[in-house]
């Protein structure tokens, strides 16, 4: 008897808690269903038009502007970058529209508003989530001042092909490293609380497979299989839906013959009702009106049918839905239930943020540029740089040694923000030559290039004689922050203009060349990576680059950044990736013979037939994951609980880290995992985990990780998730391309 009174009061707990964690939800429901019954179809449509120009709005606020507001005909604005104009679009929309239905301002913040940030490939390079939270919750801080409540971040496509422009903003190629990521961008962005007026509402972007573009071509076209697709592509995106994220944006591509904002199976079928989204989606930059060239719609019209019918909520720029929404509703072929749902899932949103209760901004322009946001900029700089190549261990340099600082990038404030830092202000920017003018550094500077695509050489001649009087050359070269980003994708990805004839003629001094590389993707350096004696990637760094290279270069502090894409040796290689399939006739390494070594006349098949270049082999100039630091560890006793793995059960993998080098750093231990044999063919590797590790010269540590069942599923071609009994192989090292290996069984 008292165990059933027990178990009757544990189920009325249960409901009560269960009604107590429902009534917000009902209670936002009702709010929502309230004003749908007294919005007008005009005001309806109007919330699903988002509003704005490039970049920002120029010139005076038009009277026909104001009464589209007053209208209540214009959901959302982007790039109102005048906080007067914000405040006053946003009273006469609260005030004086007829259900007072206040407006979102939006903004591509990126990784900076006025304190820039490393770009997002490069804090992909940090294997650290804490830095990508830091960043988003700096932007917004600093955004949200100027009445900016929505970002167009993070972009979360997943990049094999560094040609692309928009890997600047990518978080690398692969899927578990960028879900972490994901979900630390959406924290950041919206903060604990929605309502919070330094929130920013997060906008997960391009859905979907914006980043396979053919060639590395913006915009192009992307022919993605079910299952890469589910375990490539969607991974980043389904972490950002469980982090919150109030929006998503589509992307520009077709994707398999279908334009993004007209794909109902991607925005309904998989967003909405896979992965349970509830906020709304919005097209990128006049996407809906492209599905005409593209192909795919006829005319305007026919564009807002499809994209309405898709589940698209709001079209930005674009007026495909202000100006057809009413006439196919007249003709049947959109109801008003799809456009009340649609609506929904907007107000929704902004009764979340609070906008109703709380429409103004709150100015915290104070904190810009605040002491703590760049430390944190800073601390961002170093953890995403990644040291490719340390020759003798050339870096650190002592602060006594004679430098000549030569290249296009040394003192260039604004290139060294990179892409899409639209309110990055030069003018608080430390380069790396403010840096050294603040130290008591022994240097001279002599730029040699006026900038990166440069070809001149008319200063040469000064260079090498600076050079000549150092000990050491520091290189500062790479690429402007306008040969990276969107429609920016280069074919040739050496580093541009007389960059390297430079490098040439400086190594002719005989000196030593430490290259510090500025740029939004892998630069190749096959060309020159014999030239010179250290190779540090910065990416484009953001306002405290110069600080963190300095830092760097002296150790002070030690670059701890790993690769988060792969680095190819020649353009003619990509796409590249790690987790490649084996093919059937993968690379036998003994039985490679490189281009030159042929023997003339040698018989057609006398090389033996696998899967590589010529020319250039089959490995990357770098492998994924990897980076080097300031001191060298050693990995051993790589241990399994057990060398089965059964359901509902955990396997540990343990390994030990040794710091061998005299100084303390840092390392990212990276966990791999490959399925030997399954359903559909299976990648070579998969990262499953990781974790840093900080240790004392001699120092070492266990590390531990775990996997499950679950870590082992993946989805094959007609969208089944599982996995099938048989052997499994680990390794945990350094990178994508090392570590200790051991063998395990599902069964």
């Amino acid at each position: 008897m008292k165990n059933i009174y027990t178990l009757v009061c544990i189920l009325i707990f249960a409901l009560v808690a269960c009604e107590k964690e429902q009534k917000p939800t009902n209670e936002l429901e009702a709010k929502v269903s309230n004003l749908l019954s007294k919005m007008t179809l005009d005001e309806k449509i109007g919330q699903l038009n988002l509003r704005g120009t490039s970049s920002r709005v120029k010139g005076k606020l038009s009277d026909s502007l104001k009464q589209a507001v007053r209208d209540g005909k214009i959901g959302a604005f982007l790039n109102v970058n005048n906080t007067e104009y914000v405040d006053e679009l946003q009273r006469i929309a609260v005030e004086e529209s007829p259900n007072n239905i206040p407006l979102i301002f939006a903004r591509d913040v990126i990784h900076g508003y006025k304190t820039i940030f490393p770009i997002p490939l490069g804090m992909a390079a940090s294997w650290d989530a804490k830095v990508a939270e830091n960043s988003s919750r700096v932007a917004a801080v600093e955004g949200a001042s100027f009445g900016i409540r929505w970002t167009f971040a993070p972009m979360l496509d997943i990049a094999r092909d560094s040609r692309w422009g928009r890997i600047a903003e990518s978080p690398g190629e692969d899927p578990f490293l960028a879900a972490n990521l994901s979900k630390a961008y959406v924290k950041g962005f919206q903060g604990d609380s929605l309502n919070d007026p330094t929130s920013m509402i997060a906008c997960a972007k391009h859905f979907i497979g914006y980043g396979a573009a053919i060639g590395g071509r913006d915009y192009n076209t992307a022919v993605i299989s079910d299952a890469q697709l589910h375990n490539i592509y969607l991974p980043p995106f389904k972490s950002a839906v469980d982090a919150g994220s109030q929006t998503f944006m589509t992307a520009f591509n077709e994707m398999n013959g279908i334009p993004a904002s007209g794909d109902r199976r991607l925005l309904t079928n998989i967003l909405r009702e896979g992965f349970g989204f509830d906020g709304f989606v919005v097209s990128d930059w006049e996407s809906t009106e492209e599905m005409i060239p593209h192909g795919f719609a006829t005319d305007l019209k026919h564009a807002a049918e499809i994209s309405l019918n898709a589940g698209l909520n709001m079209e930005m720029t674009s007026k495909a839905f202000e100006i057809h929404t009413k006439e196919l509703l007249e003709e049947g072929k959109i109801t008003e239930d799809q456009i009340n749902s649609l609506v929904a899932d907007i107000l929704r949103v902004k009764l979340r943020m609070g906008l109703f209760e709380k429409p103004y901004r709150v100015d915290k322009s104070d904190n810009l540029y605040a002491d703590a946001h760049l430390q944190m900029a800073k601390e961002a700089a170093i953890k995403s740089s990644v040291l490719l190549k340390n020759e003798n261990n050339i870096l650190p340099l002592n602060n006594k040694t004679n430098i000549a600082v030569i290249g296009p990038l040394a003192d260039k404030p604004r290139e060294q923000l990179g892409t899409w830092s639209f309110d990055g202000d030069g003018k608080f920017t430390k380069t790396p030559i403010n840096a050294f003018q603040s130290s008591t550094v022994n240097y001279n500077f002599v730029e040699g290039l006026a900038y990166s695509r440069d070809k001149s050489t008319k200063d040469f001649s000064k260079a090498i004689a600076a050079a000549k009087q150092s000990d050491v050359i520091l290189f500062i070269g790479g690429e402007e922050a306008i040969l990276s980003g969107e429609a920016h994708s280069r074919s040739n990805i050496n580093l541009p203009g007389a960059q390297e004839q430079l490098i040439k003629e400086l190594a002719k001094t005989g000196k030593p060349i430490v290259l510090v590389i500025m740029a939004g993707r892998p630069i190749t350096v096959g060309n020159i990576i014999d030239d010179v004696a250290a190779i540090l990637m910065t990416w484009h760094p953001g306002t405290m680059g110069g600080p963190a290279i300095h830092d760097m270069v002296f150790g002070i502090a030690e670059p701890s950044g790993r690769l988060p894409v792969t680095w190819p040796k020649v353009a003619g290689q990509l796409p590249l990736f790690y987790n490649h399939k084996n093919t059937g006739r993968p690379v036998i390494p003994e039985e490679f013979v490189q281009m030159d070594s042929i023997p003339i006349g040698a018989w057609q098949s006398s090389l033996g037939n696998t899967s590589h270049y010529l020319d250039i082999g089959y490995l990357p100039q770098y492998p994924f994951g990897y980076g080097l630091g300031y001191t060298t560890f050693e990995y051993s006793d790589l241990v399994l609980s057990s060398d089965t793995l059964s359901k509902n059960e955990e396997l540990t993998v343990k390994v030990t880290v040794k710091n061998t080098g005299k100084r303390e750093g840092s390392d990212v231990a990276q966990l791999y995992v490959q399925d030997v044999v399954g359903r559909i063919t299976r990648p070579v590797r998969e990262l499953k985990g990781y974790k840093s590790v900080t240790l004392k010269p001699n120092e070492t540590k266990e590390i531990t990780f775990t996997l499950s069942l679950d870590d082992l599923k993946y989805y094959d071609n007609q969208s089944v998730y599982g996995v099938e009994k048989g052997t499994f192989n680990v390794w945990v090292g350094q990178h994508s391309a090392t570590g200790k290996m051991a063998k395990f069984s599902y069964e």
